[in-house]
């Protein structure tokens, strides 16, 4: 079986994995709900969670303009130099949930 794409994913299957990881850190549900709407604008009580991880970040109802101020690795890559728009957002993401996670400040991880 060919290996799926993190785009091709449905939100219902990535959003536990990241609620998942914070909350074993001891964060939140809600943390982890307002990094998102921060980054992308998505309500997550109101998210079609049967959309493509891709859609996800496509059809996003406001990319933050401070997500170009995200910076730092995100397994291995550093994410200001991910040329890819759509995968640069994903490690967004990503990045900031790492952040959640090892305990930074919301205030902080919200730049």
């Amino acid at each position: 079986m060919a290996k799926q794409s993190i785009f091709e994913m449905k939100v219902s299957k990535v959003y536990p994995l990241l609620l998942h990881k914070v909350e074993r850190k001891g964060r939140s549900k809600e943390e982890l709900d307002t990094v998102i709407e921060w980054l992308t604008g998505y309500d997550m009580n109101q998210v079609d969670q049967e959309i493509t991880y891709g859609d996800f970040f496509e059809q996003a109802p406001a990319m933050n303009p401070r997500a170009e101020l995200i910076k730092g690795k995100v397994c291995g890559v550093q994410v200001e130099s991910i040329e890819d728009r759509m995968m640069q957002k994903v490690r967004w993401l990503d990045k900031l949930v790492d952040e959640l996670a090892k305990g930074r400040p919301l205030e902080k991880v919200l730049r």
